[in-house]
């Protein structure tokens, strides 16, 4: 099988709460029914809108004819503001999907994000009126007393979970999501560890 030819990669900025937001778009071209946004990690462990697995989650939904936008979070790279550890961060997102709402009109919006980045599209999927939600290793469990906390998304949501990460513990993630309804579809990858090294 030979392999899917990458899409032109479009560099812009988007407009933000806080101001601009730097944006890389990825488009397969076509007539798409989806589009989705990818939020990145954590800003102040340097996470930003190049990080393997955000990169790896664009590409992935790159294959199966959606468009991504991938970002960075206000202050990082070329995003102006500064850090709101994810109020202002939803807002940022919030941007973002209007503007994919309007690039790609009537299409499926999926929210898509790793770490901080879950934590944020998790944040959002409600308000943005999300499709579908996917989190891989989603910092949620030390955000929240209980998962009263914030409003669940009722979209189809993916959690994606390796059962060595040292920093969002699997098993939490297991009693959390079993404690939801509905439940999140949650896939645990054996060996794994936060920062995917190596997978």
């Amino acid at each position: 099988m030979s392999p899917i030819a990458r899409p032109p990669i479009e560099r812009l900025r988007i407009d933000g709460p806080a101001g601009p937001l730097e944006a890389v778009v990825e488009d397969p071209r076509g007539t798409p029914t989806r589009c989705a946004v990818v939020c990145h990690p954590h800003p102040l462990h340097g996470g930003t809108l190049d990080n393997k697995v955000v990169h790896t989650l664009a590409r992935t939904l790159q294959e199966l004819g959606i468009p991504t936008v991938r970002f960075n979070f206000r202050g990082v790279g070329k995003s102006a503001g500064k850090f709101e550890d994810g109020p202002g961060e939803t807002e940022d997102l919030l941007a973002v999907v209007a503007w994919a709402r309007a690039r790609w009109p009537g299409t499926e919006l999926w929210l898509a994000g790793f770490s901080f980045g879950g934590y944020v599209a998790l944040l959002a999927a409600p308000r943005a009126g999300a499709a579908r939600l996917i989190t891989v290793a989603p910092a949620i469990v030390r955000r929240f007393e209980s998962a009263a906390a914030i409003p669940m998304p009722d979209c189809p949501w993916l959690i994606v979970q390796g059962d060595a990460d040292d920093l969002v513990d699997v098993n939490a993630i297991r009693e959390r999501a079993a404690g939801l309804d509905p439940a999140p579809t949650l896939t645990v990858l054996s060996g794994v560890d936060h920062y995917f090294h190596g997978h």
